[in-house]
């Protein structure tokens, strides 16, 4: 061990002086900085997880659309023929998307519809099994989110009355409401999909806006989606065999609620940081309380003929130490925190502190994700910074006149 690191270490030893006591606080703030870091990254990363398993259960994977200057898709059954030799699809479904107006007890919503063919639904629509009736779409049979059937007030076989939107559309013809059968009740686990959707059958959904034929979108769900090399390659096959329609992947139509998700996260990050910060600002001023009391050492040392690098580097070393020391306690504090935090959650809900109520994020458990980047990027934060606050007090050591700091 060359003589800086050994007299750095020699340093570290408790000492019953402020300088360990700020020593020691400044080792803990790290180390509160790391932990903090880590675990609000890895929960906000498991809720980004969950999320977009939402997202790619319930809703297309890719959507395609009309040509601009056409509302609807005349002829989906040659477009479902050209689509099925490509083995990444795993189902391509015509649907007719559109706001409907509900009402039952009373009660009215509006909710979005799917009409959608009756063998496609449990394929296209990852929701489990039904908690109510069945998924299978008769004539003139609604499937319903858990929260629309709460609102409303009813279960499978009650009746609901569905009002066309072709009565707003076209004010010279009016259309009459339907009576429909409440055939089966969903719950996808998401609060905005189980209120805001209905599904009911294309020739159902046909009947209700007065089409004949043809549909307003096909929606294409694949084995790939989180794959973005072949995402992008399926995306590119799926053109050359529909060249006419345009493309939406679930990128880009939850653009923003991503968008959202990466601000927080990085500004949540950027503000725990802080406190690693506060954490290296204890670390300097260790330092510098230290570069007063080693001064008559420090004065031996040079009039010995040590250099102005080797005086620094004694105690760039020993901010460097500091801060590892607080970075492997604070990885080690994150994963015992993340290991049992279901364990910490019931324990303050016994104190009366709900932390994270089922009822508003409707998951059983906090989830997390420990990404290795988000380590990596912290701790060189930490290295970068805590070599920047050790600069300050070693260029003040190194820069003592030796015949001064004997006489201290």
């Amino acid at each position: 061990m060359h003589f800086p690191s050994f007299l750095a270490l020699k340093y570290l030893r408790p000492r019953r002086s402020i300088a360990s006591v700020i020593m020691c606080v400044s080792i803990l703030g790290v180390m509160l900085g790391i932990a903090a870091v880590v675990i609000v990254r890895s929960v906000m990363t498991g809720f980004g997880d969950i999320w977009e398993s939402k997202i790619l259960d319930f809703k297309p994977h890719i959507t395609l659309m009309p040509e601009a200057g056409r509302a609807t898709i005349p002829d989906e059954t040659s477009v479902v023929n050209r689509l099925k030799g490509i083995r990444e699809l795993t189902s391509v479904t015509p649907e007719i998307d559109t706001r409907v107006m509900i009402s039952a007890h009373g009660r009215v919503l509006a909710p979005a519809l799917i009409g959608i063919g009756g063998d496609d639904f449990s394929r296209a629509y990852s929701v489990g099994r039904p908690l109510a009736g069945t998924f299978d779409l008769e004539p003139d049979t609604l499937i319903i989110g858990r929260h629309i059937a709460r609102q409303l007030g009813v279960w499978a076989g009650d009746e609901i009355v569905v009002y066309s939107p072709k009565s707003l559309v076209d004010q010279n013809e009016i259309v009459l409401p339907m009576k429909w059968r409440v055939g089966g009740i969903f719950s996808s686990g998401q609060y905005d999909y189980d209120s805001n959707f209905v599904v009911c059958s294309l020739d159902s959904a046909r009947d209700l806006l007065a089409m004949e034929h043809g549909v307003f979108a096909i929606h294409l769900k694949t084995s790939c989606p989180t794959d973005h090399k072949r995402f992008s390659l399926l995306q590119d096959e799926v053109t050359r065999a529909i060249p006419e329609l345009n493309q939406l992947s679930w990128r880009e139509a939850d653009k923003e609620l991503f968008s959202v998700l990466a601000v927080e996260k990085n500004m949540t990050a950027i503000l725990l940081l802080l406190i690693s910060v506060v954490a290296l600002f204890c670390v300097m001023n260790t330092l510098l309380v230290l570069t007063v009391q080693k001064t008559p050492e420090i004065g031996l040392l040079k009039a010995l003929g040590f250099s102005r690098g080797q005086i620094m580097s004694v105690f760039v070393i020993h901010g460097l130490v500091q801060c590892t020391i607080g970075i492997v306690l604070g990885l080690l504090a994150s994963w015992a925190i993340l290991s049992n935090l279901s364990q910490i959650v019931e324990g303050l809900a016994h104190f009366g502190l709900t932390v994270f109520p089922e009822s508003v994020y409707g998951l059983a458990e906090i989830p997390h994700r420990i990404v290795v980047a988000d380590i990596v990027w912290t701790v060189l934060f930490v290295y970068v910074f805590g070599l920047l606050a050790s600069l300050i007090p070693a260029s003040v050591a190194a820069l003592k006149d030796p015949v001064q700091a004997l006489k201290e």
